[in-house]
């Protein structure tokens, strides 16, 4: 193969210079046919018809053009410069950040027709759902999370926490489509929540990070270090700018958003926080810690003073389990605790936060993941995932159970329920699957 780059002699060089005369001129040079460009050189050249005349001019012009001929090089105007393929890419980038910018600039400016008639309606019981309506791929590892955006208007949205680093808002009621996609920390994303405004998302990251970003710029507002991996955040009901998170650490941490600043730090003596979950009007929260003994786990759940960090009580639940999940009845004053045991326990959520030993939600296997659990809208129906794919429906007022779904391959780790729409419900698994149900 010939090189594009000709390495010559400072004769060739001047050679060249003559040759590119009649291009400044405005004329073509066909160099496929040596006999006719010898002719078109001799006629055009006209150089060398006024400085010379007769045959010896014309064998000179010949000579010269035929050696102008062989030193000449293609055109140079069908050689285009290599481009490669990663700066074609990073070229073509921003004019797709631009275009994911301005979709997001709309996000919550539009209703879902399918939500819209149910706005002003009040759902009567609980339909529970029946079919696939969607699968929803994007993520390349396994999904931890799932919630619906807690504004009626918006509830289409439907959040999704990853371990591939990633969290994604999706159209879960109408497309399916992935609407934006949010790559805010550096490690996995363990867990991930709306704020009750609709219009911010708090995610932990394995990273060390929580940050808070916004829906529809998809900028982050504020991040905040905590020298540990995260694996559980949740907002204060009556100060959403005030969060919780706690994670592979003894330690549970109170942040506030707007100075960026550490209010309070809850200690308990534990290795790892597994989920957070507040009481009431925030005024008290329990967590979900890994300590268990051989008998019993007395500081399996713990539950704090919010203000004064002090311990209400440890003395909840003694059955020597860990509870990977806490989920408040959205009516009823109580609280519910996935366990490894493959059951759900209910508390009270006051003081002194008893069990109810008469109920219990089993048939499920939760078996080390860290299968969720969650309530309707109206609170009849409890809904869990299962470590075997299927999702299962209790009564909460009876334990009993209504129905399961084989859903997935893999261990399905949430199903939640839409606020709205009756039938409706996404539910997610350790291999990285989404499906919309009705």
């Amino acid at each position: 193969m010939d090189s594009l780059v000709d390495y010559e002699d400072s004769d060739s060089e001047t050679s060249e210079e003559r040759i590119t005369e009649p291009h400044d001129t405005g004329l073509y040079l066909d160099v496929n046919n040596d006999q006719h460009n010898e002719d078109q050189l001799f006629i055009m050249n006209p150089s060398s018809s006024s400085s010379q005349s007769g045959v010896s001019g014309t064998h000179d012009s010949r000579s010269y053009s035929s050696s102008c001929v062989k030193r000449s090089h293609p055109n140079p105007t069908v050689v285009r410069p290599y481009v490669s393929k990663r700066q074609r890419v990073s070229a073509s980038a921003p004019v797709q950040t631009e275009a994911a910018h301005t979709a997001g600039s709309h996000l919550l400016s539009e209703v879902s027709e399918t939500i819209r008639p149910y706005l002003s309606r009040k759902q009567a019981g609980t339909q529970l759902p029946r079919r696939v309506k969607c699968g929803l791929q994007g993520h390349q590892g396994p999904v931890n999370t799932l919630q619906w955006c807690p504004v009626d208007h918006h509830s289409h949205l439907l959040l999704s926490a990853s371990m591939d680093k990633t969290f994604k808002l999706w159209d879960g009621v109408d497309s399916g489509r992935c609407i934006h996609t949010y790559s805010t920390q550096l490690g996995s994303i363990r867990d991930a929540c709306w704020l009750p405004c609709g219009r911010r998302i708090l995610s932990g990251s394995f990273d060390g990070t929580v940050a808070l970003t916004d829906v529809e710029t998809g900028k982050t507002v504020v991040k905040m270090e905590n020298h540990f991996k995260v694996g559980c955040v949740t907002p204060r009901p009556c100060d959403p700018d005030v969060f919780l998170c706690g994670g592979f650490s003894s330690e549970v941490k109170a942040w506030d958003v707007r100075s960026g600043k550490v209010l309070r730090v809850y200690k308990a003596g534990i290795q790892q926080t597994l989920d957070i979950l507040f009481l009431g009007d925030g005024k008290e929260f329990i967590s979900s810690t890994d300590a268990v003994s051989r008998d019993s786990a007395e500081l399996t759940l713990v539950a704090w003073d919010f203000d004064t960090t002090a311990k209400l009580s440890n003395q909840i639940f003694h059955e020597r389990y860990t509870c990977p999940c806490l989920t408040s009845h959205p009516l009823d004053n109580s609280f519910v605790a996935q366990t490894n045991g493959s059951y759900i326990a209910l508390f009270s959520a006051q003081r002194p936060y008893k069990m109810n030993k008469r109920l219990r939600y089993e048939g499920h296997k939760v078996e080390g993941f860290a299968v969720h659990c969650g309530f309707s809208a109206d609170g009849s129906v409890l809904v869990s995932g299962s470590s075997t794919g299927s999702v299962h429906f209790y009564d909460f007022h009876s334990a009993r159970m209504l129905k399961t779904l084989q859903a997935h391959e893999h261990a399905c780790v949430c199903a939640a329920l839409h606020p709205l729409l009756p039938g409706v419900m996404a539910s997610c698994d350790w291999g990285g699957e989404i499906k919309i149900w009705k």
